[in-house]
């Protein structure tokens, strides 16, 4: 009897797991554009989770309208968000860098209500979704859910692909020049401007990916902003403030978490017990667990 048992227990914890995994995917990239711009700007953008709110609309407006399928619009929502982002960066945020934090936080949460009311303004308050992608695959045993596999290889594609030109292309080496020492980095000739206006499209862009990715798994409202932003803020504090690639691993962290919490329990009480994790590593480990402890 023993025995039946125990591969079946192994296996329904290996499907918790790979389950949690998935779900990381999405965080990821909301994570990674918030830490980019923080680390460009120090700037804390609150508004980044109804950017990933805006990009799950759209994705569903083109789906709705044109039957276009979430993955190809991809193509025009992220340089559609890129775009939005650097509207704000140069009429808003440009203002409050290098200010006291608590303006830029009081700018971007002005932000965030705003974009907030105007989407129950347009879209109401409904619950929706995109009808896309059902049903699992079957891998090694395991039952993965085909819509959290897509996101999750399509989030760690776009990853890895903003990791590469953070690491090996010129601007990317500007950005990280900026964020280490804008003023060297100014001596040293790099548009400082320019490097933070790129840093924010590009956080922008990765945030309308994600609500993109989030469209066809979760529900889409206008206040998943902030329920978003939660998760974002967490994956920082696990994957380590101003680390691009701890971001991802966070947010497997974050995603392996809530998985198993949410088996041991349930789904409403994996989000408290999720936070507990949180407060650990601040406690134990401030700078996260693959950030740099600055000074």
């Amino acid at each position: 009897m023993e025995s039946a048992v125990a591969p079946t227990n192994a296996l329904t914890l290996a499907q918790v797991a790979a389950s949690g995994i998935l779900l990381g995917g999405v965080y990821a990239l909301l994570a990674g554009g918030l830490n980019l711009i923080f680390g460009v700007m120090r700037v804390i953008n609150l508004a980044h989770g109804e950017l990933l709110m805006l990009g799950a609309y759209a994705a569903l407006g083109l789906f709705v309208l044109w039957g276009v399928p979430p993955l190809l619009a991809l193509a025009l929502i992220m340089p559609l968000l890129f775009g939005l982002g650097l509207l704000l960066q140069r009429l808003l945020v440009s203002r409050v860098v290098r200010q006291p934090p608590l303006t830029s936080l009081l700018l971007m949460f002005g932000v965030s209500l705003l974009l907030t009311g105007a989407a129950q303004q347009a879209f109401t308050t409904n619950f929706r979704s995109v009808p896309y992608l059902s049903g699992s695959v079957d891998v090694a045993g395991l039952a993965l859910s085909l819509p959290r596999l897509v996101a999750f290889g399509v989030a760690a594609v776009l990853s890895a692909a903003v990791y590469a030109y953070l690491r090996w292309s010129r601007w990317g080496k500007a950005l990280r020049a900026t964020a280490q020492n804008p003023d060297v980095a100014l001596m040293c000739g790099i548009d400082v401007d320019r490097a933070r206006l790129l840093a924010f499209g590009l956080g922008a862009a990765l945030a309308g990916a994600a609500g993109t990715l989030a469209s066809f798994i979760f529900t889409i409202f206008p206040e998943m902003g902030g329920t978003y932003m939660l998760k974002g803020f967490a994956v920082i504090v696990l994957g380590g403030l101003g680390s691009f690639g701890g971001a991802f691993a966070g947010a497997v962290l974050l995603g392996l978490f809530e998985s198993f919490a949410a088996y041991a329990t349930n789904a409403q009480a994996a989000e408290g017990v999720a936070y507990v994790l949180l407060f650990l590593v601040l406690l134990v480990k401030p700078s996260g667990l693959f950030g740099l402890r600055e000074g």
